[in-house]
């Protein structure tokens, strides 16, 4: 993502510990990338019972994102019941490309064109160090030309070494790079240097040395590097170092932040041309994140640049040059992207009217901003790809993100709001099965990974998959999640495993006072945090449910967030849990086997290096040895995202198998 949040504590987080995501993505492949079609949308069909493999198949690309000149696209595909990277042409026919593996335990979180030829991937993996498991977060360059890939930086040993903060606007092999050579607290290598890097051949010289208590650096469209933050962990303090353009000036804290205080640290994500001013994301009065111009030299804001109607800014997107901000996009689902450039303003509009049926978004731009990826999508299809070149002004299909399903319309999918027990608001996204009526219907309740997450009206797979087995889907946004605001952020504070859980359960409620739901027939289900609300929901509301099923799910919530993996930010991330939930043990599930009484099914990857495996095989132990009911299907291969399609089918099958012993929807 383009975004910098201003207050860094999503920026560390995201540095240390990842929170605890659903394992879900969205769509699935061809089994190879098609020519050029084009586009066409379908209407909706009657009901259909679709196999388990039609809703497990990979998507066909994640990440998508086109060269500067606009003439190939790169993504993360799903090919074969793998993942690859892949680089394609496309003017060629048939396309031509290269693809390059994914090793194994590693995710892919993001890519993005260094010039023309390389692809940078930025990754993150386990690794074993001092005797303890860290997050190390790596760069990787691919090459479509050489047909060669290429791990940056090797030969150093920091956690993160990924932190791309310029890329060349003239098509140049050198990009700039902060890394961190050194895991040690006592060593000033523990502080990422900038590195200038060559990705062709992997050749570096440091432009910037390592400042004591600097974690991240940040550039202007030029390439001189601007502003970094400093961070404290044994404090939890925050500071921010700047330096007018030119790059001669030495750099000079202008702000300071305490975070135990809520106080938060302005972040430039683009520096103005010819000033000390640049764009920020902080929150408005209301608590929702806005995008402001300040003058950094005063830390002072000069104009409200955008302040969405609804919903937050959860991310920009600026130009390939890093010189103009050309849209933002907003956790409000309705609201899709804001456009602030005119062209872009019109174009939208078109794609809009051209596809009345699906959202229509664009995925990455040319520089010149001519040439785009299109996702044509909707909540109840996964949709497709497609390439537009303004030349012609035609959208050409350049593939499905599932092929088994295509451009059909599913299970419809729409938002709706309850209210609490306490009286807060809570939005819930409500997929309902096809062909039956909406009366008295078995329901299967699932809250997101996490926690600090949002479903929004989106393609899921599993919401689909399980309509499609005749169940209604509830998935609540309980308090705690992100995408409301920070009052709404923060009610979920001290309310782990209590007022969280309630919020689920109210949903369950407020389900059965609809009449859409069975208050006999209700299932928990849920991957990571929402795995562990699955555990909780049975065992703090045992007469609510009849099953419940945890993918990837934290059962002991001390050991998952204070043992699992080591980073040079765990502070901040340990206060962040201890924030949520004061004393992890009266809210862990397997600390209160004893008084579920539910039939569990848990499944986990012996390969998940977010949440660690023997979260569910203690479970399943405390489970059997209390004479509970319980089920464990352990997949040797699957990691937490379920990046592999047999392990995709074998988890459905799961669910699907559970569901029908003990939640029937027939």
């Amino acid at each position: 993502m383009a975004a910098q949040r201003c207050a860094l504590v999503g920026l560390l987080l995201a540095l240390a510990a990842c929170p605890l995501g659903a394992a879900e993505s969205a769509a699935a492949p061809p089994q190879t990338a098609p020519a050029a079609q084009p586009v066409s949308v379908g209407a909706p069909t009657p009901a259909e019972r679709l196999p388990v493999e039609a809703f497990a198949r990979l998507p066909f690309v994640e990440h998508a994102v086109i060269s500067p000149d606009g003439t190939h696209w790169a993504g993360l595909l799903g090919v074969g019941g793998t993942q690859s990277i892949g680089i394609y042409s496309l003017y060629e026919k048939p396309p031509v490309g290269v693809r390059f593996p994914v090793p194994d335990q590693t995710n892919v979180r993001w890519l993005r064109w260094a010039n023309g030829d390389t692809v940078l991937v930025g990754v993150d993996e386990l690794e074993h160090v001092t005797d303890q498991d860290w997050y190390v977060l790596r760069l990787v360059s691919v090459n479509r030309l050489t047909q060669k890939s290429l791990y940056l930086l090797p030969d150093l040993n920091g956690q993160n070494t990924s932190d791309v903060v310029w890329t060349p606007n003239d098509g140049g092999n050198e990009v700039l790079v902060a890394a961190q050579s050194s895991i040690f607290s006592g060593d000033l290598e523990l502080w990422p240097a900038v590195h200038r890097v060559d990705v062709t051949n992997g050749h570096d010289r440091v432009v910037i040395e390592p400042h004591g208590g600097v974690l991240h650096w940040v550039a202007d469209g030029e390439g001189t590097i601007r502003a970094g933050v400093g961070y404290d962990d044994s404090r939890r303090s925050l500071r921010l170092l700047y330096r007018p353009a030119g790059g001669k000036e030495s750099f000079q804290t202008v702000d300071r932040a305490e975070i135990r205080k809520g106080e938060g640290l302005l972040l430039p994500f683009l520096f103005l041309p010819g000033g000390d001013h640049a764009l920020v994301i902080h929150d408005n009065e209301q608590g929702r994140s806005a995008i402001y111009e300040v003058d950094l030299s005063t830390q002072a804001d000069v104009r409200t640049v955008y302040e969405p109607p609804s919903g937050e800014v959860d991310d920009v997107l600026i130009s390939n040059d890093r010189t103009t901000l050309l849209g933002a996009t907003v956790t409000d689902p309705g609201a899709g992207v804001h456009w602030f450039d005119p062209s872009l303003v019109a174009l939208q509009g078109f794609l809009e009217k051209s596809v009345p049926s699906a959202g229509v978004h664009i995925e990455s731009l040319s520089s010149d901003r001519t040439r785009m990826l299109v996702r044509i999508s909707a909540p109840d299809m996964p949709g497709q790809l497609s390439f537009l070149d303004l030349k012609d002004g035609v959208l050409h299909k350049l593939a499905f993100f599932n092929e088994a399903i295509g451009a059909r319309h599913l299970a419809p999918v729409k938002l709706v709001r309850y209210q609490a027990r306490d009286g807060l608001a809570i939005e819930a996204v409500l997929t309902l099965p096809v062909g039956r009526e909406p009366k008295n219907l078995p329901l299967v309740v699932m809250p997101h990974g996490g926690p600090w997450a949002q479903d929004t009206l989106r393609y899921g797979y599993w919401a689909q998959f399980l309509a499609n087995r005749g169940y209604v889907v509830l998935q609540p946004n309980f308090r705690g999640s992100t995408g409301y605001g920070s009052k709404f952020l923060h009610a979920g504070d001290g309310q782990l495993g209590l007022a969280m859980q309630d919020d689920v359960t109210d949903g369950v409620k407020w389900a059965v006072g609809q009449g859409l739901a069975d208050a006999h027939r209700v299932c928990i289900v849920g991957a990571s945090y929402g795995g562990y609300a699955a555990m909780w929901g049975i065992a703090k509301d045992p007469d609510q449910y009849r099953c419940a099923i945890s993918i990837a799910g934290v059962s002991g919530l001390k050991r998952e967030v204070n043992d699992f993996a080591s980073s040079t930010t765990e502070n901040i991330s340990r206060d962040t849990w201890q924030r949520m939930a004061p004393d992890f043990n009266a809210v862990s599930p397997i600390n209160a086997v004893d008084r579920m009484k539910t039939p569990l099914l848990l499944i986990h990857g012996k390969k998940d290096i977010t949440v660690a495996f023997g979260q569910s095989s203690k479970m399943y132990d405390r489970m059997r040895k209390a004479g509970k009911t319980v089920e464990f299907v352990s997949l040797p291969l699957a990691d937490h995202y379920y990046t592999r399609q047999d392990d995709r089918v074998a988890l459905l099958s799961a669910m699907e198998a559970f569901l029908t012993k003990y939640n029937p929807a027939d």
